[in-house]
């Protein structure tokens, strides 16, 4: 039965991303972001009760709960970044980017955290890099030099996006270590929305929301509600099953989400591109290799 939550957690994961492009179409990104993440709390805080995980919260110490706020400011800045590139960029081109932020945490970790980098890791993020370089190079690439100019946007907020993912893990792997992983969560999703909600008013775009079509507010509530139910699947598939098989199958994701962009959002892949995908899966299992 994990197995087949731990394929849930990669399908859900997967849907995240379509469901919010079919949402901010028109509404302002930063707004979804913080609509979006007020579900994600509630499925947040909803793990931490069905793990049992509350009763920690009288115990945290200082150290712990700063590394989780600075892990949730990171977490919230990378949210914010990663959908606006969706807003301006096409999914099948900023996932990878946004998936890349493996290599930055690798080297990170070996920076500060002194973990080793194996020859296997050292393999899976050339893969990954060359993979991502051919899943958006070509197609850029073959637009006309105006229009490439304008739309370069989308590509530098991928790339924050994927910067502020990687010290998410940092700083959470370091957060993390002196409480129960879901109530960890469960207080970065707090802060991330908090953050998201500054944001929104700071930028004076708090009157849009009256003006999110219901169409549009349906899809940005159901990739909340994917997000949570990833979640959900993940931690029930590590907690009955084995993660040497979860881990890939969750990551597994970007090809449901390529997959559905290309059904749902027309977005067709190169041959090349598609050659880029392969290598990205191909080297994120080999980094897995112990």
């Amino acid at each position: 039965m994990w197995i087949a939550f731990a394929f849930g957690s990669a399908l859900f994961a997967g849907l995240t991303s379509i469901l919010a492009k079919c949402g901010i179409k028109e509404t302002d990104s930063n707004v979804a972001t913080a609509v979006r993440t007020i579900v994600v709390l509630l499925f947040s805080w909803l793990m931490v009760w069905v793990v049992g995980s509350q009763s920690q919260l009288a115990t945290l110490d200082g150290k712990t709960l700063l590394f989780l706020i600075l892990s949730g400011l990171a977490t919230g800045a990378s949210w914010l970044c990663y959908f606006k590139a969706l807003q301006l960029g096409d999914v099948n081109k900023v996932v990878p980017i946004d998936k890349s932020s493996t290599i930055l945490t690798i080297i990170l970790a070996f920076i500060l955290l002194r973990e080793e980098i194996s020859i296997p890791k050292i393999i899976g993020i050339v893969g990954i890099a060359i993979g991502t370089y051919w899943m958006i190079q070509k197609k850029e690439a073959s637009q006309p030099a105006p229009e490439q100019k304008i739309k370069k946007a989308w590509l530098f907020y991928a790339i924050l996006s994927a910067v502020f993912a990687s010290l998410t893990a940092i700083l959470g792997k370091v957060g993390i270590s002196g409480v129960e992983s879901t109530l960890g969560t469960a207080i970065r999703t707090g802060v991330v929305l908090v953050m998201a909600w500054i944001v929104v008013f700071v930028t004076g775009k708090q009157h849009t929301l009256t003006q999110i079509s219901k169409k549009e507010f349906g899809f940005i509530c159901l990739s909340g509600v994917a997000t949570g139910a990833s979640w959900l699947c993940y931690y029930k598939a590590l907690q009955d099953g084995l993660a040497s098989v979860v881990v890939p199958i969750d990551k597994l994701s970007i090809l449901i989400t390529i997959l559905f962009s290309y059904l749902i959002l027309h977005e067709k892949l190169s041959k090349k591109a598609a050659v880029g995908l392969a290598l990205i899966v191909a080297a994120t299992l080999v980094m897995l290799i112990k």
